[in-house]
């Protein structure tokens, strides 16, 4: 955990200034792909993922470490070539556990959240789950652990691999010639997330495009279909936490609702969006039928509430930071503690820009949080030893949070609300 933590201080920044930079070349292209309300959205689900699993919430059925120990024929040192050979049996295993999740109707709940926003840009590559609570797909580094590569790179290279499918999360760069044939490219990826009929479903590879040539799901971008992005199911708020659970509400709900026991069982192993028989018609659930032709999710907020939103995502970084660079001293169970404050704040703001009037009461509940935090340990996690004041400004941040937070239910929305209904 406390590793990963100092990953993530090294690479949160990096991944800031990079969406920074796009931000600033499409204004300056008069092609900004990056709303700045979606991009809160996305470094939001970012921080939600991380602080999850920084916190260890996750359960491993078959461990690397049991395969290398029980099933290895050879056993590699700690070199390039273990790397090597690590990167690519993870890219395999990669290729696989994406399609699967695409495929399979359980398993689209923990990934439905990367393909939620409406935009592309490198922000909504931080659109990851929670809600993927279970690795099940160990046995597909099998290849790696028959020739003993030690955990110690696995647990490296996992990460890496990840951060390495950042960068082509952009509309910015076209195709890249003779690399379109080798590597996933922005191009085969802006295949990937868009749901045009002729692009769902495809380029599920993460490094190395040829497993989708390989197994028959490769797609090149057409010139005569400009890819639309998002799910055909939208999820119609800004709140990673909800989306994250979205599609797990509707199979309990159909699960529930279905009349014969073959089905009850057999709908969270169907294909994706398969639903009982007459389902659609008789519990109908939003779906976009023409994807030229649908109103993208929250595009009126006014101008203050955006910037605030902004703020507030910043500031939660900061909170974040904190956490991950001190996670030894702030020990168990205080990182739950943390870890639960830091949900609460993401889950009240996004409420907030949804324009959802319960916004103040999860406001409320993360103030009285904090309150009781600092009441019973004295401080802020021990903060005090860097920063003397760090209760008054805490507490201070938090109750100007609380009362702009009234300002925008009383006052904000029903003003933008009035100029929607006048214009």
């Amino acid at each position: 955990m406390e590793e990963y933590g100092k990953i993530l201080i090294i690479a949160t920044p990096i991944f800031l200034v990079l969406i920074i930079i796009e931000k600033i070349y499409g204004i300056y292209k008069k092609e900004d792909t990056a709303p700045l309300i979606d991009s809160v959205s996305s470094i939001s689900s970012g921080i939600t993922n991380s602080v999850k699993d920084v916190l260890g919430l996750s359960l491993t059925f078959i461990s690397y470490e049991w395969l290398v120990s029980n099933i290895a024929l050879y056993h590699l040192e700690t070199n390039v070539l273990s790397y090597f050979i690590a990167f690519f049996v993870i890219d395999f295993y990669g290729y696989w556990s994406h399609r699967w999740a695409h495929q399979i109707n359980f398993l689209w709940n923990k990934h439905a959240i990367h393909h939620s926003s409406e935009e592309f840009n490198l922000a909504c590559a931080l659109r990851q789950p929670i809600a993927s609570l279970a690795n099940l797909f160990t046995f597909l580094l099998i290849p790696a652990a028959l020739l003993g590569v030690p955990a110690s790179v696995i647990a490296i290279t996992l990460p890496l691999h990840l951060f390495l499918q950042f960068w082509y999360h952009t509309k910015h760069i076209k195709k890249m010639g003779v690399l379109e044939n080798i590597l996933v490219t922005p191009s085969h990826h802006r295949v990937h997330h868009a749901i045009n009929p002729e692009y769902l479903d495809k380029n599920h590879s993460q490094i190395f495009i040829f497993w989708d040539k390989l197994f028959g799901t490769f797609q090149a971008e057409l010139d005569d279909v400009p890819p639309v992005f998002g799910i055909t199911r939208p999820a119609h708020t800004w709140n990673p936490i909800k989306i994250n659970f979205q599609h797990l509400e509707l199979l309990i709900k159909d699960a529930w609702r279905a009349e014969s026991w073959k089905d009850k069982l057999t709908i969270w192993f169907k294909p994706t969006g398969w639903r009982p028989e007459n389902f659609e018609e008789k519990y109908p659930v939003h779906k976009i039928e023409n994807v030229y032709d649908f109103e993208k999710y929250g595009t009126q907020n006014s101008q203050k509430l955006i910037y605030w939103s902004v703020a507030q995502v910043l500031i939660t970084l900061l909170f974040v930071t904190y956490l991950f660079d001190n996670i030894a001293k702030i020990g168990l169970p205080n990182i739950f503690i943390y870890g639960f404050f830091i949900l609460i704040t993401i889950y009240s703001y996004c409420e907030l820009m949804d324009k959802n009037k319960y916004a103040l009461f999860w406001e409320g509940l993360r103030f009285i949080t904090a309150i009781a935090i600092i009441t019973y340990y004295g401080d802020w996690f021990g903060l005090n030893q860097v920063f003397p004041f760090s209760n008054y400004i805490i507490l201070g941040y938090l109750s100007l949070s609380f009362v702009t937070y009234a300002y925008f239910i009383t006052k904000d929305f029903k003003t933008t609300q009035n100029q929607l209904i006048n214009s």
